[in-house]
């Protein structure tokens, strides 16, 4: 492909609320700090600015609210060369916040209050019918209301656009909408839960669960009729079954600060090379490296590679592969 990917993104914009200590308290315990810091953030503008920064055209789809955060979070979408054209302002409602703990080791608990993503509604949505259309992949996630990621979708679908789907936070989808998506992108646990298990499953909850991360692709894969089916498994790598080829990827041996946008900023390499040609295992791979960039670094928006630091990344594999 001579052009740049195209990327549309329907998600949610938020403002992170980070603080930092050796551990995360207990309920009723209160512990010292480390460091707060307030980052861009939100699943839908990470993947957009991640998309961005490796070389896509993106438009965002989204809203925020009517206060100082909602400046800052499009003022900083327009620095990165976003498209907002389709992103509303509720003027009378707060945007939305992400409360994130960190502790040693990188990892993070995140408490989402969604304030103007709630806002993001089926009419809005279609309005940026245009965005949608004119791109390679249209990625969604689940921090907006169900019933607007289906508007999205359902207009990609009818128009021919590759559709992304990373279930997060899961929560139960219906067959109408898994059907019309292209690949999904699970973490294990979301994996789990969109395959019946238990919606406070624990990230080792596939083994209490009696099921292996691949009998939960093999379900989604009946679920989805037959879509590509990526499940990140964090440092053990990455499961698939992509074109009727299943593999596992190990995952690289990096020094994690913080896995803050990992995720997401896995999907946006997965959909920038995917829009740029690449077949989809290769898209998996480069992927990889996007995502173990990002938690070398802390924050969301601040962790998120540019395209010549991804292809200029080397480190070693993991010695257990998922």
């Amino acid at each position: 492909m001579n052009r740049p990917a195209k990327i549309a993104v329907a998600g949610s914009i938020n403002m992170d609320l980070v603080v930092t200590a050796e551990r995360l308290p207990v309920p009723g315990e209160t512990v010292m700090g480390r460091q707060f810091r307030m980052i861009p953030g939100g699943k839908g503008a990470n993947q957009a600015v991640a998309a961005a920064r490796l070389g896509a055209q993106v438009s965002m789809i989204g809203c925020v609210g009517g206060d100082t955060f909602g400046a800052q979070m499009l003022e900083g979408l327009r620095g990165e060369g976003i498209d907002t054209a389709f992103v509303a302002t509720a003027e009378e409602t707060s945007s939305g916040v992400a409360l994130i703990q960190v502790q040693g080791g990188g990892d993070n608990s995140i408490v989402v209050v969604p304030g103007a993503n709630a806002a993001l509604t089926p009419e809005r949505v279609s309005q940026a019918e245009e965005a949608i259309r004119g791109a390679d992949v249209l990625l969604v996630q689940l921090e907006i209301p169900l019933e607007s990621v289906r508007r999205a979708v359902e207009i990609a679908h009818r128009h021919g656009v590759k559709v992304i789907l990373d279930p997060a936070p899961a929560a139960e989808l219906p067959l109408s909408l898994l059907r019309q998506i292209d690949l999904i992108t699970p973490n294990e646990t979301e994996a789990l839960i969109l395959t019946g298990g238990a919606a406070d499953a624990s990230p080792d909850a596939s083994a209490q669960d009696g099921r292996t991360v691949s009998e939960s692709i093999r379900q989604l894969k009946e679920r989805t009729g037959g879509a590509g089916v990526v499940v990140t498994c964090g440092g053990k790598g990455v499961l698939y079954d992509l074109d009727g080829k299943q593999g596992a990827d190990p995952a690289y041996r990096v020094d994690a600060a913080d896995t803050t946008a990992a995720g997401d900023s896995f999907n946006a390499g997965l959909a920038v090379r995917w829009s740029e040609g690449a077949p989809l295992e290769e898209a998996v791979r480069f992927a990889s490296k996007v995502g173990a960039l990002t938690v070398t670094r802390f924050g969301a928006q601040t962790s998120l590679p540019a395209r010549d630091e991804v292809e200029a990344f080397e480190a070693p594999f993991r010695d257990d592969p998922a």
